[in-house]
């Protein structure tokens, strides 16, 4: 394919993206191998180890997890109800779609507990050393902790997109809506009616505004961070993309992202 990367050399930041067709990398762009914060694309990684701990049989998604009520699947899906920077209950579980450090840092405790390790670890043997993601390293929450180059995210990014690491029912259910019809807070892009979230990633659905494309499919699964990084599936065009830059996620990025996912998408084989 011809490059669709290009307008990020008119990004006014440090950067580095790229772009995965069936797993493999077709284009490229940046310095790959540049460590920077991932911030919340981190719920990716800690997804996948938790989805890994179900797969073990060392804790299931409705085992009681997080505040009264809530579970596992409903820390997963920011369907627990609680605030989003403390452990403060908003809501009864499965009523409203309110994204939550704190539910994910409840959910790490609750992995932890369950595979008898600290969760640093857990992720390292459960999905950074299988990924290959040897160069990322958690380094504060497991919300909003990852730091590593691009290079690694490429890694989880093609197994979102062609998982081997997970079974493929756990697959299925990771980017399925979870919760179906929630409303509640995109961060950084408003109000929406409807909020779909898988358990991990966000659903593109319908949602306007987005920062993905206005050519990715509603299927379209992926995360982003305010450090200024993202990754995104769209299983119909086949096609992924991830970037990390070293500039937070602010006007530039809600103008930038969606043109670049629309140029990539443009160029993409069908």
């Amino acid at each position: 394919m011809a490059s669709a990367l290009t307008p990020i050399d008119a990004w006014a930041a440090p950067r580095a993206a790229a772009v995965l067709v069936g797993g493999e990398i077709v284009d490229d762009r940046g310095d790959v191998d540049v460590v920077v914060a991932w911030a919340s694309v981190t719920k990716l990684a800690t997804a996948l180890a938790t989805l890994r701990a179900v797969e073990d049989g060392r804790i299931g998604l409705d085992d009681p997890a997080g505040p009264p009520g809530a579970t596992v699947r409903h820390l997963l899906a920011h369907a627990s109800g609680v605030a989003f920077d403390a452990p403060i209950v908003r809501a009864a579980p499965g009523a409203r779609r309110i994204y939550s450090n704190a539910g994910y840092e409840m959910l790490a405790d609750a992995v932890a507990r369950a595979v008898g390790a600290p969760f640093e670890q857990w992720l390292d043997e459960a999905v950074l050393v299988p990924l290959g993601m040897t160069r990322t390293r958690l380094a504060g929450s497991p919300a909003s902790g990852l730091v590593g180059p691009l290079a690694d995210l490429v890694g989880l990014a093609g197994e979102l997109q062609r998982p081997w690491l997970l079974r493929p029912e756990s697959a299925a259910a990771m980017r399925a809506v979870a919760f179906p019809g929630l409303a509640g807070l995109l961060p950084g892009l408003g109000h929406q009616a409807r909020n779909d979230w898988g358990l991990g990633p966000e659903i593109r659905d319908a949602k306007a505004p987005h920062w993905t494309g206005t050519a990715n499919d509603a299927s379209t699964f992926g995360h982003f961070g305010a450090a200024g990084g993202f990754v995104w599936v769209d299983p119909v065009a086949g096609v992924a993309c991830a970037c990390l830059t070293a500039t937070p996620f602010g006007p530039w990025a809600r103008a930038a992202w969606p043109a670049l996912a629309d140029a990539v998408l443009a160029t993409a084989p069908r």
